[in-house]
């Protein structure tokens, strides 16, 4: 394998870092700009870097890595919620897309095996590309975002089943295609569960002791031995590395340390996977192009028209009104960074000639290119196609309209999670009517079964806050944590009502200047908020006289919380969220017949020597908080404890084994 030379490197990094901050400042998905870096750089453009095999090894690192963390946010449950649509839609658009793109690449030549690579790849959509356009554009919690996420899902997970196919169809020279797929399959299922099995027992105590030395750096080795020594397992079967790695993905994903390796794991994987589409856009030739063009304009336009379509049709039938069906399709309908990967597999095993590589790559690239546009302008375009769409809209204000009939002085909630319920609760109890409004149709629905005043919609849109009767209403407090929408909400607020108070909640103090620039009329920093009510009762712990610490409160909020703002932040980069594994955190025990601490005083078990404290213990059905050192257990007992996981750990051992 040639070396990759130092000035290389350098060449590569400056590009990429060039074109990242262009595409940045265009407001375009940071995937193009490595894919545009690979070309100008590349052997088929300026020539700076040459092919070479040791660009093409690392880009593997870059997959096994963007599988690790597939595997790592796989989620059962979440699939299981959502089984129709994931599933449903999802399985129908990736099984009629590959077998209609399979087939159009076997009738102009194509092998079977490559025509079945092809038909696969090209049924993909960008999770990367579709999930950042729509944060932007605060449409993921939207009816067409909520659909397109499901199919993604599914898409996220087919990728799998790929990963075991392709080798299997590039190394069944000689035998039949039935008998390489069934020992590909059967060869799959053995190592896997073997993976599986020992993993699963080994992995969590494993863990335990590595978490429990508190180094990150320690933390962050244990985490690539898993993910690289499951890939080479997979490899050494003759199966895909990223196979092993969406595994041990997955397996880590199910312990306690999830969220630790998701923040650890990031900087390594956004690198790697940076190299990847670097790698491949040095696979593109530009030269061949020239004559290829007019294929690779018939292909794309044929991908983005048929998934556009076959969306609509298959969100018709699923009972998705024909706007959003359509909007859908149109966020859906261009290739994603999965294609990249299986091509990448695919060109291993030399499944299709390199004129089909060069066209389907040329195509890949294309189709995210447009992805940009079509997403931004998808509700443009529905508008003008389907007519119902806006009626549909219409109908949804109408309903917003019928909640908020009657109402005057009333209060306007934008956000129903946990502090807008709070808010609400709040207003009601003095009498003082509300009206929220939410963007999750789960905890509208809910809600409203409840009885609550909460109704669909989204707070950026002006006739949505009109329709909710902002002209009279007394107050509007923003309850979420994005800024952008509150900016959005705050703009359209001060149009209609540049008199009315608003109230804006938010995590720290990085964007209250800017907020209240808006027009809010106070922004409450929930981490400040937060250390003020702490420093309030440590004050009063120590005794000093209620009307200083009311006099501290009140300076530091009428300077604006800044004699609070400065901190430091040493290494703890999470500012103390809860994401360390070693953290203290809660955890319920329920004593059994026979258990050691059955008929024990609290105080008799000494738990506090092993870092624990028993915040509560619930007994038929009863909650009592903080219970005495001389409450007796008896058996079943729910017992809630605090303290590190180690710790849990041991007392849980002294409770029912002694």
């Amino acid at each position: 394998m040639e070396p990759i030379v130092f000035h290389s490197i350098l060449i590569l990094l400056g590009v990429a870092v060039v074109l990242v901050a262009l595409f940045r400042y265009l407001r375009l998905p940071q995937i193009l700009a490595y894919l545009c870096a690979g070309i100008i750089v590349g052997p088929y453009g300026m020539a700076w870097i040459p092919d070479l095999e040791g660009t093409r090894y690392l880009a593997e690192f870059g997959l096994v890595f963007l599988m690790f963390t597939v595997g790592l946010e796989f989620s059962l449950p979440k699939l299981i919620a959502m089984k129709n649509m994931v599933f449903g839609l999802g399985g129908a658009q990736v099984l009629i897309s590959s077998l209609v793109f399979g087939f159009v690449a076997w009738i102009f030549g194509v092998a079977p095996e490559g025509a079945i690579v092809i038909g696969g790849m090209l049924a993909m959509s960008s999770t990367a590309i579709v999930m950042r356009l729509l944060t932007e554009q605060l449409e993921q919690s939207s009816r067409h975002g909520h659909h397109a996420i499901s199919v993604l899902l599914f898409q996220d997970l087919i990728v799998v089943p790929f990963l075991i196919l392709i080798p299997a169809l590039g190394g069944g020279a000689g035998q039949s295609v039935w008998a390489t797929l069934g020992w590909a399959l059967l060869k799959s299922i053995l190592v896997l569960a073997g993976i599986f099995l020992v993993g699963r027992r080994l992995l969590r105590p494993f863990f335990h002791e590595v978490a429990s030395a508190k180094l990150r750096e320690y933390f962050m080795l244990a985490v690539l031995l898993l993910t690289l020594t499951a890939a080479w397992i997979t490899g050494m079967a003759g199966l895909s590395l990223a196979l092993g790695a969406f595994l041990a993905g997955m397996m880590m994903g199910e312990t306690e340390y999830r969220h630790q390796v998701e923040g650890d794991i990031l900087p390594f994987r956004d690198i790697l996977l940076g190299l990847f589409f670097v790698t491949i856009g040095m696979m593109l030739n530009l030269g061949a192009m020239r004559e290829l063009w007019p294929w690779v304009l018939l292909c794309v336009a044929m991908i983005l028209v048929f998934k556009t379509l076959l969306i609509l049709g298959l969100g018709m039938l699923f009972g998705m009104e024909a706007g959003v069906a359509l909007r859908t399709g149109l966020v859906l309908s261009q290739v994603g960074e999965f294609a990249f990967a299986l091509l990448l597999s695919a060109n291993q095993y030399h499944l299709f000639s390199e004129v089909v590589t060069q066209i389907v790559l040329a195509s890949v690239i294309l189709s995210m290119m447009a992805a940009p546009l079509i997403v931004r302008y998808s509700g443009y375009l529905t508008k003008r196609l389907v007519p119902g769409y806006t009626r549909a809209r219409d109908s949804n204000l109408a309903a917003i309209r019928a909640e908020a009939v009657g109402a005057h002085r009333h209060v306007i909630i934008c956000g129903y999670g946990r502090s807008g319920q709070n808010l609400a609760w709040m207003l009601e109890q003095e009498g003082i009517p509300s009206l929220a409004l939410d963007l999750d149709p789960v905890r509208v629905r809910d809600a409203r079964d409840a009885g609550k005043p909460v109704v669909y919609g989204d707070v950026t849109r002006r006739d949505v806050l009109d329709a909710a009767g902002l002209p009279h209403a007394t107050a509007l407090a923003i309850s979420f944590y994005d800024v952008s929408a509150a900016l959005k909400t705050l703009e359209t607020t001060r149009l209609l009502r540049p008199d009315m108070p608003v109230i804006v909640r938010t995590m720290d103090d990085a964007a209250l200047e800017k907020l209240k620039a808006a027009g809010a009329t106070e922004v409450v920093p929930e981490s400040l908020e937060g250390s003020l009510m702490m420093g309030s009762h440590l004050l009063l712990l120590m005794g000093v006289p209620v009307s200083h610490i009311v006099r501290h409160v009140r300076d530091v909020r009428t300077d604006r919380y800044r004699m609070l703002r400065g901190f430091f932040h040493g290494e703890d980069l999470d500012d103390g969220k809860d994401t360390h594994a070693y953290q203290e955190r809660l955890h319920s025990i329920t004593l059994p017949q026979g258990a050691y601490a059955v008929d024990k005083l609290i105080a008799e078990l000494h738990l506090e020597a092993a870092g624990v404290s028993v915040s509560a213990v619930r007994r038929g059905g009863i909650r009592g908080p903080e219970p005495s050192p001389e409450t007796r257990l008896t058996a079943g007992d729910v017992l809630v404890l605090y303290g590190a996981p180690e710790a849990l750990e041991k007392a849980e051992k002294i409770l029912l084994e002694g």
